[in-house]
């Protein structure tokens, strides 16, 4: 066999080597978004199963509050009617806030701020919002590489090929920059 043959058979050997290293890795990063978004909406999930309970707990002491209850669960059925991204982002947005008018409420009322089931609730909904935030960071990281990757030189031109897609981040909506207004 000839030497120029050879040499030809171990570059295209390495070629599709490198092709097959540079496509697991892009299933595996966005394996790795996936699977931090599902992270993210075990959390979401939680707190929304959590939300009922809280908004029960409150109706009993604020009768005359009816507007703030009613906005949490629109802003909980937004979240669970959402069917891509951007929705889901702006549904928990619009929860978030619901939820902060909420707290404030309690300022209002002393009794519902000593009973001890409305305070396990708001621990275990603050619990839940630290790991939303600790699960939204790794998502942004895992969306961050992946995206590179999809990118980069010559890792794009692998990923064209086989239809890869840049995935978007979560970031904070223009009504959750803002300071929360309550009024009563």
């Amino acid at each position: 066999m000839p030497i120029w043959l050879i040499v030809i058979i171990v570059i295209l050997v390495l070629i599709v080597l490198y092709v097959v290293g540079v496509y697991n890795n892009l299933v595996k990063l966005r394996n790795q978004v996936d699977d931090q978004k599902s992270q993210i909406d075990v959390e979401l999930k939680r707190r929304f199963d959590l939300v009922p309970n809280l908004v029960e707990t409150v109706k009993g002491y604020t009768k005359h509050e009816k507007g703030t209850l009613e906005g949490v669960v629109k802003a909980r059925n937004a979240y669970v009617s959402a069917s891509d991204t951007s929705g889901q982002l702006e549904a928990d947005g619009e929860l978030t806030k619901a939820i902060s008018k909420l707290f404030a409420l309690t300022e209002s009322y002393p009794d519902l701020k000593a009973n001890e089931n409305f305070m396990d609730l708001q621990n275990e909904l603050s619990e839940i919002e630290q790991k939303i935030v600790y699960s939204r960071g790794f998502y942004n990281d895992s969306v961050l590489k992946l995206n590179n990757k999809i990118e980069m030189f010559p890792s794009n031109i692998i990923a064209n090929i086989f239809g890869f897609k840049k995935h978007e981040y979560f970031k904070a909506q223009e009504s959750e920059r803002a300071n929360v207004e309550v009024k009563f």
